[in-house]
């Protein structure tokens, strides 16, 4: 555990000297980790966007609704938010609200990564990748989405293989669940559909158009 502790207080250290850069445009790459076709979405984010900011920009870019725990993860370290009488809280996990870090703390140089894991249960994991550093300009006053391929899972079908045998289900009719699959999705569900506009008119909005913690 002291070694855990001593390797956070080097990364604060750097933490703190860090954030004295400049402003920078960060190009990042979201991909749903196991996803078959591939999930993804590429995002020009502010390189001081707070962590409990990107959180909510991941919420929207991929189409997620904020029900449930989150946490990022950088090599061995995890970085979640402490609620109020939370008795399961690690030590060897870092409150990154309190820490108030940003996205600039974690991703340095391009082609660092980081994993953001949403849904305990679910286990969504996604790779998040500094693709590009850039020039701050002025037009980026929020982040923005450029590029993307899919639409999101529906919450709560049970992960990655929970979400390949809703397709299979989805794609054949004769499929003894197909009438209740439809059902539950809301008799509508097109898996390559994602709208760019969409998206970018929710990022635009107050918290980034995430929805409320539930």
């Amino acid at each position: 555990m002291k070694i855990v502790e001593a390797e956070q207080n080097q990364q604060f250290a750097y933490f703190s000297e860090n954030k004295k850069m400049t402003k920078q445009i960060y190009q990042i790459k979201i991909v749903l980790k196991g996803s078959k076709p591939r999930i993804w979405r590429r995002l020009l984010i502010p390189s001081n966007l707070p962590l409990a900011d990107l959180h909510k920009v991941i919420q929207t870019a991929m189409g997620w609704t904020n029900s449930h725990l989150h946490q990022f993860i950088d090599g061995n370290v995890y970085y979640s938010v402490q609620y109020l009488n939370e008795d399961d809280w690690f030590s060897d996990c870092v409150d990154y609200k309190k820490k108030k870090l940003r996205v600039s703390d974690l991703l340095i140089d391009e082609k660092d990564k980081i994993v953001y894991e949403y849904d305990f249960g679910d286990g969504w994991e996604h790779t998040i990748t500094l693709e590009k550093i850039l020039p701050m300009e002025k037009q980026y006053n929020h982040p923005i989405c450029i590029a993307a391929k899919m639409h999101c899972p529906p919450e709560d079908c049970g992960g990655v293989y929970g979400y390949m045998h809703l397709l299979e289900i989805i794609a054949n009719p004769n499929h003894e669940e197909y009438d209740d699959t439809l059902e539950w999705l809301g008799d509508y569900f097109d898996p390559k559909h994602f709208s760019i506009e969409t998206t970018n008119e929710l990022l635009s909005r107050k918290d980034y158009g995430c929805l409320e913690e539930i």
